[in-house]
């Protein structure tokens, strides 16, 4: 994690980079990372898009100036998808800008189909802090 946040840190300080639109997205452990260094640099990033992941509910109130649209499979037998359903949950009460798709009969491997949506881009790079 440690070297992900400073592979970020280098890129904002080397190239010209909109600092209004970072964007963060991982799937399974990279959805987990995704929550992790949101709630760690929450001021960085414009949206974030965890597929099959799981965070900390309990860092909902600190992560709720990002716009999340969460993956998710209906039938994750790795990652159970009620942990984004929870953290959905918890970025709504929060007044954060969530959106959640669970693909019923989707398995782990869910990325197949967020990747798929044809407005994950186009809502992606229509956001800005």
């Amino acid at each position: 994690m440690n070297l992900v946040i400073g592979l970020l840190q280098d890129l904002r300080d080397t190239f010209l980079i909109d600092k209004k639109r970072i964007y963060i997205g991982g799937l399974s452990m990279g959805g987990m990372g995704t929550f992790s260094i949101v709630n760690q640099l929450p001021k960085v990033f414009a949206a974030a898009f965890p597929i099959c992941g799981a965070g900390d509910a309990s860092s909902a109130k600190n992560m709720k100036k990002v716009n999340w649209w969460i993956f998710h499979g209906g039938k994750d037998d790795v990652v159970p998808p009620v942990n984004s359903m929870v953290m959905a949950d918890a970025l709504k009460k929060q007044h954060a800008n969530v959106k959640l798709t669970i693909y019923p009969e989707a398995n782990h491997n869910s990325w197949d189909s967020a990747f798929a949506e044809k407005e994950l881009l186009p809502w992606l790079f229509s956001k800005h802090k």
